[in-house]
């Protein structure tokens, strides 16, 4: 892969350690205000002192039901799912040099979402395989955008890797569609997956999800030391000594896994892994080992903020998760186009 000039506006200036404190001190209190609001809010509002006392064990059964078969699990996932969508688009616009690069917009959620599919529709006795499944999906998305986007005297650049994700996407949104129609008896139970909903997760779900993400996180701050050695451009990473391929593999790797794993439990959700890196990195600058940790916490807030969100605008009807960050997400990608971010 060629090196790619980092356009000026994407190259923030380093945060000095106060900001970066108070950056940290206002993502943890975002966190325990959002966390806190969507467990009591609801079609059934609960609350808060109702909330602390049913967190130790007391109260009604209904109560104590609502919290830790509905509300606890739910907001655990949306937790867990912001931030490994957050890390995920942090990590390929490592990979790409570019502030556009996201899980949805390369083609890995596309990927992972019909491996998936595949499986509900038809072979539904097979759904506990469904995290490694998504992960097939999403690792031959991602070789499919690096083979079309791939030219023999340039390699790679930002913007034929967008739109080889483009075209990928296409690709994987057609073969939904066909899916959908030759197994449309089956398709309403998989409409809800589709448009990015936690609406019906419980403990199980997120059982399921914690090692895959506890797993992804460890090999994100793995990937600290390569993405900042990247930033400098590939030549001087390759005169420190770092395998430029080799990295590149590492963290898109890992991007893949964070992003499949997502997706297989929740469905599609997209733009998470564009606005999380961006914000991050306009407020704690561009060193990774900041903006990874910063981004898993900023990532968790805004998922868990969508799905809140969500839940209550119309209650008592629901509108998924997916559909608001897509809401919210598209117009914040046209704001980076304008502003030269390619």
């Amino acid at each position: 892969m060629t090196s790619v000039s980092t356009p000026a506006r994407w190259a923030a200036r380093p945060a000095g350690p106060t900001r970066t404190v108070l950056a940290f001190t206002a993502v943890g209190a975002a966190l325990l205000l959002v966390g806190t609001a969507s467990v009591a809010l609801g079609s059934v509002r609960i609350p808060v002192p109702e909330v602390l006392a049913g967190l130790a064990g007391e109260g009604s059964r209904g109560t104590l039901s609502i919290l830790w078969d509905v509300r606890l699990p739910r907001v655990g996932l949306a937790l867990l799912i912001g931030a490994n969508l957050a890390a995920s688009g942090t990590l390929l616009q490592a990979v790409m040099h570019n502030p556009l690069a996201d899980p949805g917009l390369t083609g890995v959620s596309s990927g992972a979402a019909v491996a998936v599919l595949f499986v509900i529709l038809t072979a539904p006795q097979w759904t506990h395989l469904i995290p490694p499944v998504a992960l097939v999906g999403g690792v031959v998305a991602t070789v499919m955008v690096f083979t079309f986007a791939w030219q023999r005297h340039n390699g790679f650049t930002p913007l034929r890797v967008i739109l080889a994700g483009v075209a990928v996407n296409s690709i994987f949104g057609g073969i939904t569609g066909m899916l959908s129609i030759l197994h449309s008896d089956r398709l309403p139970a998989a409409l809800q997956w589709l448009n990015g909903s936690l609406a019906g997760t419980g403990m199980d779900d997120l059982g399921t999800l914690l090692p895959y993400s506890l797993l992804g996180w460890i090999a994100a701050l793995v990937c600290i030391r390569p993405a900042n050695i990247l930033r400098l451009g590939e030549q001087t990473a390759m005169g420190i000594g770092l395998n430029v391929t080799l990295a590149r593999l590492l963290l898109c790797g890992v991007a893949v896994h964070l992003a499949a794993i997502s997706v297989s439990t929740v469905g599609l959700i997209g733009f998470v892994g564009l606005v999380v890196p961006h914000i991050t990195r306009m407020l704690v600058g561009s060193n990774y080992l900041v903006r990874i940790p910063f981004g898993l916490a900023l990532g968790a807030v805004v998922l868990v903020a969508a799905d809140t969100l969500g839940r209550t605008v119309i209650s008592p009807l629901e509108v998924p998760a997916g559909i608001v960050m897509a809401v919210v997400g598209g117009p914040y990608f046209l704001y980076l186009m304008r502003r030269g971010g390619t």
